[in-house]
């Protein structure tokens, strides 16, 4: 079974257990449209892809914490993505919840799969009383204050925010709780695979900021240029689009080299590398620089 495949299963099993019976259809509607309208899944899939390399032995857990930190993610975007935030009216190719299904539940939706996400936790943690305490204590650090996405979005509400502070919040601290999470559901120490999380967290937001700049609504799966029409911190801003895309490389690079020693660093790699040339592709950069050649050319002329 792939990851993506194991991961999908737990999500609908996770989320029909919680669900359960009688629950306001249309929020049942707009939570499901929330996490099923499709997604790389890549956080749930590094929690269970370090899980592996962590031996696996307790992989109902491993699945809980995995589909916890999916939960916590698409509460994220459904939050993000309404009129006070982005205002934006698509995501993943689809309308958003707000748009869908009106604000008032996009805000239930949001604050429904917070909860979820302790609930599958709890359900499957029973058995594991220690390593249930710690990955609540390591999903609570990758979402809460002072460094968590809750964090993360409040420092777009900032005069000023430095930019590196922002990223790590907003984008790489839930990465941080995956790998992590992946080790805590093992039983095994989640220190040494904090950095993989770390470099790969702020890697995909500096390929955020890259996209929004380079990208369209058809392969952005939501719409372009939000960082200036927001005011936002970006990397895109800060050091120029060939410097971003120097600094993803980069990023890339790191997250590769700090996979620990294990029978899996093979596997977690090409996860990486798959990673990097779905977010930033290479033919991207290459019709960027293709189409900066000619403007200098042209200015020249």
């Amino acid at each position: 079974m792939s990851l993506l495949t194991r991961a999908e299963a737990a999500l609908k099993l996770h989320f029909d257990a919680a669900a359960g019976a009688g629950a306001p259809q249309r929020l049942q509607a707009a939570m499901q449209h929330a996490v099923f309208s499709g997604g790389a899944r890549i956080r749930p899939q590094l929690c269970m892809a370090v899980a592996t390399a962590c031996g696996d032995d307790a992989p109902e857990l491993t699945n809980a914490a995995a589909v916890a930190l999916e939960f916590m993610h698409c509460a994220s975007l459904v939050h993000d993505d309404m009129p006070t935030f982005d205002n934006a009216d698509f995501r993943r190719g689809q309308p958003t919840v707000h748009k869908a299904f009106s604000e008032p539940l996009a805000l239930l939706t949001g604050d429904g799969l917070i909860v979820m996400a302790y609930q599958a936790l709890l359900q499957a943690g029973r058995t594991y009383p220690d390593r249930l305490i710690e990955l609540m204590d390591n999903l609570s650090r990758g979402v809460g204050l002072p460094n968590g996405i809750v964090a993360g979005q409040a420092w777009e509400c900032e005069t000023t925010a430095d930019l590196g502070q922002y990223q790590r919040a907003k984008t790489g601290a839930l990465f941080v709780s995956a790998t992590c999470a992946g080790a805590i559901a093992s039983g095994q120490a989640h220190e040494p695979w904090a950095p993989l999380g770390a470099y790969l967290g702020e890697a995909y937001q500096v390929a955020d900021d890259i996209r929004d700049v380079l990208g369209d609504v058809a392969s952005l799966g939501k719409p372009a240029g939000q960082d200036v029409l927001n005011a936002r911190p970006s990397s895109a801003q800060a050091l120029g689009l060939e410097g971003a895309i120097h600094h993803f490389d980069s990023l890339i690079a790191k997250a590769g080299d700090s996979i620990p020693d294990c029978n899996c660093r093979d596997m977690l790699k090409q996860l990486v590398l798959h990673e990097s040339e779905r977010l930033v592709p290479k033919s991207m950069c290459e019709d960027y620089r293709k189409q900066a050649a000619l403007a200098k050319a042209v200015k020249w002329a």
